[in-house]
């Protein structure tokens, strides 16, 4: 069983009254907000039975209003990058914010973890609710979207459903920052990390993908084994882990498979992931740079945290060899993933 509890907040601009649903379980708790459908808290145990807060987050509420690098929010209509922020559907040319470098980034510059959504509660969770209107920034058709989060026990389900009116593209997905030895610590050198992937999308200087669906054999995005954090980062070239680890590739079903798991051998924490959808975007907080202040008067460096971003595949609406990215009228989009947080 677990607890459900709804709790009105007033963001102190006194401009929006949203709610905070506090999910419970014997070993996991997990609060969320309407705004954004953010995650802004989840404790767990380590294995001496210490409680401790393992995403990254906001102490002030109102920041999630501005929230620039998306601490727990569900982003969208289409999460990751679109290059140069356009698309075609029926020869139809459609023009997106640019908000990354050329690209467009995260479904512009109000997607979806800027808009309250509203919110009911389920049995052991919460689900929420967002219409996002035809035009929407640059998305043809009404989409409605829901996010259902159940806790059971030590494992959190996030459901993903939406419709729409006319053919868009659509990727949704949570952008928690974890870090298992608790928010704040300075970095993750010390997690082990494992991804369950036979494949990644090499990108370019712009991240965005290349095209080339290539093996992870005999290189350094092979995490198939557990590899612990700071040293591989010491060898790959660039800032850090931005990429897409490919789950299932197109002509596969879409099963849900075990596709991630995150160690922190100091505390026996471990994350274990999940998913239904055919990717997983693996991102190790290299644009964090001390200047965003965190829960409890911390600041967030550079690799304090990693991101396990169930999606879709980058830039998949442009590119017809990755796996389908519109959704037509009469369809319906659903995707589950699942966060199990043990001890070991």
């Amino acid at each position: 069983m677990c607890e459900v509890k709804k709790e009105a907040v007033t963001l102190e601009s006194g401009q929006r009254c949203v709610e905070k649903w506090t999910l419970r379980s014997k070993s996991v708790s997990v609060e969320i907000l309407s705004l954004g459908a953010v995650i802004t808290s989840i404790k767990t145990p380590d294995r001496n039975g210490h409680i401790a807060d393992i995403v990254l987050g906001f102490d002030d509420l109102d920041s999630y209003l501005t929230n620039p690098r998306y601490f727990g929010a569900v982003v969208g209509r289409v999460a990751n990058r679109i290059a140069k922020g356009q698309f075609v559907i029926e020869g139809k040319v459609y023009k997106l914010a640019i908000n990354n470098g050329p690209n467009a980034l995260h479904g512009g510059l109000k997607g979806f973890d800027k808009y309250v959504w509203t919110s009911e509660p389920v049995e052991n969770g919460v689900r929420l609710n967002h219409t996002s209107p035809d035009g929407d920034e640059g998305y043809p058709g009404s989409l409605h979207a829901s996010v259902t989060y159940i806790l059971e026990d030590d494992t959190l389900s996030v459901r993903y459903c939406a419709q729409t009116d006319q053919t868009t593209p659509i990727n949704l997905t949570n952008h928690s920052y974890f870090n298992l030895a608790g928010q704040g610590t300075p970095d993750i050198y010390d997690h082990e990390v494992t991804i369950s992937a036979e494949a990644y999308l090499p990108v370019d200087d712009t991240m965005i993908p290349t095209g080339e669906i290539r093996p992870v054999e005999n290189s350094l995005f092979d995490l198939r084994k557990p590899i612990l954090l700071g040293p591989r980062l010491k060898e790959l070239p660039g800032p850090g882990f931005d990429h897409n680890f490919c789950l299932w590739v197109p002509g596969q079903p879409k099963l849900e498979r075990k596709c991630a798991r995150v160690v922190h051998p100091g505390t026996g924490r471990v994350l274990a992931v999940s998913t239904t959808q055919p990717g997983v975007q693996f991102y190790t907080s290299n644009f964090l740079d001390g200047s965003v202040g965190g829960k409890g008067g911390t600041s967030y460096p550079k690799h304090s945290a990693f991101c396990l971003e169930t999606q879709n595949w980058p830039d998949a609406v442009n590119q017809p060899q990755f796996p389908e990215a519109l959704l037509k009228p009469g369809e319906e989009y659903i995707h589950t993933t699942r966060f199990t947080f043990t001890v070991a």
